[in-house]
């Protein structure tokens, strides 16, 4: 497949939204995100040969997106913006009402998790990796992981109300 560029983008074609919102859940913005996603395919169409046909191409293809995405917020990490190593009690976090926002609205939330949260909370919640494996992708500690999860979480929390609020405030305004 590598250099046969009608199978690369009938490949690309039929993964191409998944992996775009895979990218985007890392992403600051979406512009990033379509960056990450082309980076990503071109990883993906170099190392086809190596694909074993052991699981499924999909969940090859996303493990491959989602390391692009830590490895590209880790050279950000090194130009100065790093993974905070302060410690928080993981934690539980209140149930909040998710019916009453939308996907896209939750999209913006996460999005708006600083780099280090928004990575941690994607690969621990959304990817299913334990903090130990995060760690040693991220090259930081369990401590930290935990932190920038609880973190993430009480973020996300704090904007999930503060959306509620609007609502319901926008509804009390709508009804007079």
């Amino acid at each position: 497949m590598q250099g046969d560029t009608r199978a690369q983008e009938a490949l690309y074609t039929l993964h191409a939204s998944r992996m775009f919102a895979v990218c985007l859940r890392y992403a600051r913005h979406r512009a990033e995100a379509e960056d990450l996603l082309q980076e990503g395919f071109i990883r993906v169409f170099e190392k086809l040969p190596s694909f074993r046909m052991e699981g499924s191409l999909e969940g090859w293809i996303r493990r491959i997106m989602v390391h692009t995405c830590i490895n590209h917020l880790r050279q950000r990490w090194v130009r100065g913006e790093v993974l905070g190593t302060d410690r928080a009690n993981e934690g539980t976090v209140a149930p909040v009402a998710l019916a009453n926002l939308g996907h896209a609205e939750l999209m913006t939330l996460v999005q708006q998790l600083p780099d280090g949260y928004r990575m941690v909370f994607n690969l621990f919640a959304i990817e299913g990796y334990e903090h130990a494996e995060i760690a040693s992708l991220l090259g930081c500690n369990e401590g930290t992981s935990r932190s920038q999860l609880a973190k993430a979480r009480r973020a996300l929390q704090q904007g999930m109300e503060l959306l509620n609020r609007r609502k319901k405030h926008e509804g009390e305004t709508s009804d007079r």
